[in-house]
């Protein structure tokens, strides 16, 4: 069984209920959405999108971007699909099945490599998801940015709520990896890129921001000035 077949085993029913029990537990995803300097006209795909619910997020918030979201599980983009049917997002938002390694700017028929690239809760999904940020690194214009939303190391929280919380994860073939970070400043560091960290309370989960050169032009607004590893 190939990855995305797994996927839709795994989301078969889940896609229904998905958006509703998830709120509980994927926390930080609005605070990174809210981070992204999305500007008019730019493109932003988002690696994972199930059920489309960021990208609709995104649509209201900025209605003149181009957002485009890859999803491995076929089910889970027709659950997003019915969910844009009929809205004012439909003809904004593009959604395309394929593995995070797989996809590129000209899968979608864009000339030009991609402004921003969104990993929200997904990296803790992807085996080898070193791989994953090089390509997507790859696929990013110079000045673009990959943002990233995930679970962290949950150190500064009780011992037993972080032994509950990987094995209710384990359930739905989530693991995190409290490497993610460290990785993250290694690319950075190797490609002389720009990188913006924090936790939330108790570690719980980490959101980044990575600018690809590090410098931005006159169309790449500076990332949001937050500073690493802050517990808020």
């Amino acid at each position: 069984m190939d990855a995305a077949q797994k996927m839709d085993q795994q989301y078969r029913y889940q896609r229904y209920v998905y958006d509703l029990s998830r709120k509980y537990y994927l926390l930080g995803r609005d605070a990174l959405l809210a981070e992204i300097p999305l500007q008019s006209g730019e493109t932003l795909l988002e690696i994972g999108c199930g059920t489309g619910r960021n990208l609709t997020k995104l649509a209201y918030r900025h209605p003149h971007a181009k957002l485009y979201g890859m999803d491995a599980s076929a089910m889970m983009l027709d659950t997003a699909r019915d969910n844009l049917r009929n809205t004012l997002y439909a003809q904004q938002i593009t959604l395309q099945q394929g593995l995070a390694g797989q996809v590129d700017h000209t899968s979608f028929g864009l000339e030009k490599p991609f402004d921003h690239i969104v990993f929200s809760y997904v990296l803790s999904m992807i085996p080898g998801w070193q791989d994953a940020l090089e390509h997507a690194l790859s696929i990013l214009k110079p000045g673009g940015c990959l943002h990233v939303v995930d679970f962290s190391d949950q150190q500064t929280m009780p011992a037993w709520f972080r032994k509950l919380l990987l094995q209710w994860l384990d359930w739905f073939n989530v693991h995190p990896d409290p490497a993610v970070p460290a990785y993250l400043e290694q690319m950075a560091a190797r490609h002389h890129d720009q990188l913006r960290i924090r936790h939330l309370s108790g570690r719980y989960a980490m959101l980044a921001h990575y600018q690809k050169g590090g410098i931005p032009n006159d169309h790449q607004p500076e990332l949001p000035q937050i500073s690493q590893y802050l517990d808020f």
